[in-house]
């Protein structure tokens, strides 16, 4: 979507927008940042909920995390800002599944980047059970 789609839409002008959000850049953080608030805050709140590693993988396959992933992917290597907030939120996904499963951190972020395989493979819910049923108890 071009900054013209954007005004179009809403129905400003293009001064008005660059005033309210000074750039491109600053639409961005701002829709990152409310991704993060909107779709990643809930699935940190669920997360704490999970009682084991097949939950959480479920937990993080099925939670919308498309804008983090292209954060991640696309401007978090040319923008430290942007870096900033998906190093961030990897960490609290991180953290909340060690805290649910009482599990080292380290082992926590393997889970993480496991359920991230996961969503690029496809058929996340029968891969997650088929690797925590592998795994047994996470201790």
């Amino acid at each position: 979507m071009s900054v013209d789609d954007l005004v179009s839409y809403l129905g400003v002008h293009r001064n008005s927008l660059y005033k309210a959000l000074g750039s491109k850049r600053g639409l961005y953080l701002i829709a990152l940042r409310h991704h993060l608030a909107a779709d990643v805050r809930p699935l940190l709140d669920a997360l704490a909920d999970a009682t084991d590693a097949a939950a959480a993988l479920r937990l993080v396959t099925s939670a919308d995390l498309d804008l983090l992933l292209l954060a991640a992917i696309e401007r978090a290597p040319v923008d430290e800002e942007v870096a900033s907030e998906v190093t961030a939120a990897w960490a609290a996904v991180d953290q909340a599944i060690a805290d649910a499963l009482r599990v080292p951190g380290d082992l926590a972020a393997a889970l993480t980047a496991a359920a991230l395989g996961l969503l690029l493979r496809g058929n996340p819910d029968n891969a997650a059970t088929a690797l925590t049923r592998g795994l047994g108890p996470l201790t």
